[in-house]
């Protein structure tokens, strides 16, 4: 049994439209959600430790100014593409589209205003909430008019995230979901306990500007490879890796598959990603430097948190043997991803 209420949890300002920003909270026997209008934002989640006590295990922060100013894109579902896209720049059908560049010389989750930054229009269902908005022809740049549907249903200790999209022009399009998770509870001060395996036998090496080079590395010996869980703190050390911020390869097919999981030994806590999608973005939070104030008060250093983006290949639009991002007039853009909670 899942109950779901509404609240108000603010307003937006002028300066960012107005609106009235609600919150959706979800609750089962197992797991507690909160999820904003604005951006689709995940601002709370709580799960069990072993000896069953509940801890908030993603970062965010207690009130809406938090979220309407700069930061990390705690939480927030993130379009019309995810990632990076190189120079902000892609052709296609012969015609070349700019982007804005917000990450350097790159354009990283949507642009300026991306989807993260918007109101989403709710429908509370039975066990969830839906979310819709319509993209604009020629938002930040992108071509075609976007519908977008995000709902988040919890199904006893498994929250599921589905994204579809049907667009009136060719247009790329990768969402993923940008939740920060330490599953000793957000505020402790790093993930280096925490075991992580990924179901990946390839990654994306990348340049100084996060770009994938367009090779399709084997993981096998190299830091890469996480087929068998590692303890995050020993691997960093291991193999002088600063941390990650790389896409992991995935078997391609639309068929639900186990991805990851991450697992807390002190407190018992797991997590598996399972997911239809093609990539995995695996980020350890090496851009935190404790500088944001977060929820009860909590600083939010480097390797605080990890995240686990469901999404396609980075810079896929550019690179043809990577796997297509383009959505055409008359398809739909369907993709699910399943997060589930337990102990061990």
């Amino acid at each position: 049994m899942v109950e779901v209420k509404r609240e108000v949890f603010g307003h937006m300002p002028p300066e960012d439209g107005g609106g009235e920003v609600e919150k959706f909270v979800l609750q089962s026997d197992s797991v507690r959600v909160e999820i904003l209008s604005l951006g689709c934002i995940i601002t709370a989640l709580e799960t069990r430790d072993r000896a069953k006590q509940f801890a908030d295990i993603v970062l965010g922060f207690d009130k809406l100014e938090g979220y309407t100013r700069k930061h990390p894109f705690f939480g927030a579902v993130v379009g019309r593409v995810a990632n990076r896209i190189a120079k902000g720049k892609f052709t296609m059908d012969g015609k070349e589209y700019q982007l804005f560049l917000n990450n350097g010389p790159n354009s990283l989750h949507g642009g300026a205003r991306g989807f993260d930054k918007v109101l989403w229009s709710p429908q509370v269902l039975p066990n969830g909430v839906c979310f819709y908005r319509l993209s604009p022809d020629g938002e930040e740049g992108y071509p075609g008019e976007l519908k977008v549907w995000v709902t988040y249903t919890l199904n006893g200790s498994e929250l599921v995230i589905n994204y579809r999209a049907q667009t009136s022009k060719k247009t790329p399009i990768s969402l993923t979901n940008h939740a920060y998770f330490n599953l000793a509870g957000q505020g402790s001060p790093d993930i280096y306990d925490h075991e992580i395996s990924i179901e990946a036998d390839s990654y994306l090496p990348v340049d100084d500007a996060k770009i994938p080079t367009g090779e399709v590395a084997a993981v096998q010996g190299t830091g890469f490879d996480l087929r068998q869980p590692v303890q995050l703190g020993k691997h960093l050390k291991q193999f002088h890796l600063d941390g990650f911020d790389h896409n992991f390869c995935l078997p391609l097919g639309q068929a639900r598959r186990l991805v990851a999981r991450a697992h807390h030994p002190p407190s018992g806590r797991t997590m598996e990603v399972h997911t239809t999608q093609p990539g995995l973005q695996f980020y350890t939070g090496n851009n935190l430097d404790g500088s944001l104030k977060g929820k009860r008060a909590a600083i939010y250093p480097k390797h605080s948190a990890f995240c686990l983006e469901t999404q396609n290949w980075p810079d896929a639009v550019n690179k043809p043997h990577f796997p297509s991002p383009l959505l055409l007039p008359g398809e739909e853009y369907n993709h699910t991803t399943w997060l589930c909670f337990g102990t061990a």
